[in-house]
């Protein structure tokens, strides 16, 4: 990356610090969330109006959408890595604005408004016109004659994952809005990836509700088991589509159901299987639906509470661990690590009274 004359550090040091000046939108596509097929707000290309021109740079254009998952309602909640130390990229570069776009948005500045360039670097009307209206290299190193209208292709800027905006790794995409012919990727460290994307599709997995279907219902009854199972019908795997507008990029990542973890939420219980592990079965359901009379055996998958509760119920966790994998723009995939979900439910234990004549 060409370095910045000396005037124009101190000039970003001291904006680093500044409120953006609402003057001009520059209007693109936000993360719409599960279920959507299109940006939200404007168009993928996004328009001039309105309040300040660029979005936050924490605001992706890459668009997802969800399918699958079975009968059950979607979680609140995204997956949990099962890997503590796994983290995906904390930033990459996307494009921005059309040579249009671009031009209409700088002309309707005034004098002290800021465009987030990238991460605490802001640059006034008289930058952005010296470096792609007049072509000045002191700026940038695409520098662009009138915006390039004219000429196919788009300006793009880094963006970061708001959950990772104020991590120091976020430097690493320091390139300057530059210039980007059609139909191509830059060549700079941190451009996007199909991975990169299959990685922005993992936050948004919604997958079911972990509810699990217990026998008996209402009160378990102490040393006698409680079955546990989940219907095949309710859980099945979950797909997200990611793909990144004005780009050939795009991935597709798989969430697969692959076991489901119960800790009763007391001391004094015991689990089957021992470890509380209960594996998918080859049908896609997990344990198996209580049958009348098998009260008093051993279930694939349950709880005996040895102690009956004492006016609070137990808290029962269940978490179901989802195998996450991946495939995207030519022919790339891959693994991602693996994800939980984990619900509580409330369960009641009674003691059976027996009277002696």
């Amino acid at each position: 990356m060409r370095k910045l004359p000396r005037p124009v550090v101190a000039l970003t040091a001291a904006l680093s610090v500044m409120l953006l000046t609402p003057s001009i939108a520059f209007g693109w596509g936000t993360d719409p969330g599960e279920g959507a097929t299109e940006p939200g707000g404007d168009s993928a290309e996004g328009t001039a109006s309105g309040g300040e021109l660029g979005a936050s740079v924490t605001h992706s254009r890459i668009v997802v959408k969800q399918s699958g998952g079975g009968s059950a309602k979607p979680s609140g909640g995204g997956l949990a890595a099962v890997d503590p130390n796994w983290k995906p990229p904390a930033c990459w570069y996307e494009p921005l604005a059309t040579p249009q776009q671009l031009k209409a948005a700088t002309e309707k500045m005034n004098k002290g408004d800021l465009f987030s360039m990238n991460f605490g670097l802001r640059w006034g009307k008289s930058l952005l016109v010296d470096a792609f209206d007049k072509g000045d290299p002191s700026f940038s190193d695409t520098p662009t004659k009138n915006y390039n209208v004219g000429k196919k292709g788009m300006f793009w800027r880094a963006v970061a994952r708001a959950d990772r905006a104020n991590e120091p790794e976020i430097l690493d995409c320091s390139q300057n809005m530059f210039w980007q012919d059609a139909g191509a990727v830059p060549d700079y460290p941190n451009a996007p990836t199909p991975e990169v994307l299959a990685a922005y599709a993992y936050d948004k997995i919604r997958v079911p509700d972990t509810k699990i279907e217990l026998k008996p219902q209402g009160k378990s009854t102490v040393n006698l088991p409680t079955w546990v199972w989940l219907d095949k019908a309710v859980f099945k795997d979950v797909t997200v589509r990611a793909e990144l507008p004005d780009t050939p990029l795009y991935a597709v990542t798989t969430a697969k159901p692959v076991a489901l973890h119960l800790e009763p939420g007391t001391k004094d219980a015991k689990t089957f299987p021992a470890s509380g592990d209960c594996p998918v079965n080859a049908d896609g359901s997990i344990g198996t639906p209580y049958a009348k009379g098998a009260s008093r055996q051993d279930p694939p998958c349950g709880i005996a509470y040895l102690r009956a509760t004492g006016g609070e119920p137990y808290q029962l966790k269940a978490s179901v661990t989802w195998e996450i994998s991946w495939k995207g723009t030519g022919g790339a995939k891959g693994d991602l690590p693996n994800g939980t979900f984990e619900t509580t439910q409330d369960v009641n234990v009674q003691e059976i009274q027996s009277i002696n004549r």
